[in-house]
């Protein structure tokens, strides 16, 4: 894993490509048209209980976006471009604001809602890249085969260039002119998603799988519409530190034996990883007086090697077949 002070890293999120193609992977291609989800909001109240299932199970985990990033240093800017007064876009802005992401607004500039995000996220990473000239790793989050040519671009200016896109939705070029290209579902923490069944014959619905960062599941297939109010109320209930803590030494545990293809891990360098992507973790402010007495509180997660002088830390093996 890379220290915190070497590589810095610019993420550049093409907000509408990564939603509309995560929802048509789950659904089928082209759904996201078909069921009109772009003025879909959750906040109200006369919502298509249907739909909102449907939006839900498609919701994407912004967070393990960014925190793959952060595993290849110190995120210097990160940046998500979409039309964020359409209502499905603006559900997320909690979600990306908390983990200091630049929201770029891009109006429609046609009738068929084309917003120009390729070209407006392509300008500003040229002009990063000579504004910023410290910058070592560019990740594009999308997959659109419009972003080949920023793609070469940074790379023939020196950049270490990863490409994220969704599986099914991501360009056969794109790969080819990146460093590094993974799939939406290959990232540490995201459940791949069941194939999307045919719409014809109104079957039952497919039991929903839950993903991190989505919200909770329905209890039954009659829900009952709560008051905006009370979702709200929901909304900002905190998590339990504890389990928040747990996952995000799993996850920091999954990228580091994904990016170096080792199973033991310094100790020193997953506690950087977790502080890259969660900068306000502390074990002390948990009641530990260490990382290493945080690590042995979470045996089902993580084993710590103590027999030699530099501690290393790896994922419980039980775990590691998930």
């Amino acid at each position: 894993m890379n220290d915190p002070g070497g590589a810095r890293v610019a993420v550049y999120i093409d907000f509408d490509n990564i939603v509309i193609s995560r929802y048509d992977q789950v659904h089928g291609r082209g759904q996201f048209q078909r069921d009109k989800v772009r003025a879909f909001t959750r906040s109200d109240r006369s919502a298509d209980a249907d739909l909102e299932e449907k939006v839900r199970r498609a919701t994407v985990d912004v967070g393990a976006v960014i925190d793959f990033a952060s595993s290849f240093g110190t995120l210097v800017l990160t940046r998500a471009y979409a039309d964020w007064s359409a209502p499905v876009n603006a559900d997320y802005r909690g979600q990306l604001v908390s983990r200091a992401v630049d929201l770029v607004q891009l109006f429609p500039a046609a009738a068929y809602a084309k917003n120009g995000a390729d070209i407006r996220l392509a300008v500003d990473a040229v002009e990063d890249m000579f504004r910023l000239p410290d910058l070592t790793h560019v990740v594009i989050v999308a997959g659109d085969s419009d972003y080949i040519a920023l793609a070469q671009r940074c790379r023939r200016l020196g950049r270490y260039v990863v490409g994220v896109g969704v599986a099914g939705s991501t360009s056969r070029a794109l790969a080819a002119a990146c460093d590094e290209l993974v799939t939406y579902d290959a990232l540490p923490g995201i459940t791949t998603v069941a194939a999307p069944q045919p719409p014809a014959g109104q079957t039952a619905a497919p039991p929903a799988r839950e993903e991190p960062g989505a919200a909770a599941p329905a209890r039954s297939s009659r829900r009952t519409k709560r008051p905006a109010a009370a979702d709200e109320e929901a909304d900002l209930e905190p998590e339990d530190p504890q389990e928040v803590a747990t996952r995000l030494l799993e996850r920091a545990l999954r990228l580091g034996q994904e990016k170096d293809d080792v199973d033991w891990l310094h100790s020193s360098a997953v506690k950087s990883q977790m502080r890259r992507m969660d900068p306000s973790f502390s074990e002390k402010a948990l009641g530990y007086r260490s990382f290493s007495d945080f690590v042995k509180s979470r045996e089902a997660v993580a084993e710590l090697d103590e027999t030699n002088p530099v501690r290393l830390v790896r994922l419980n093996p039980a775990l590691t077949a998930q």
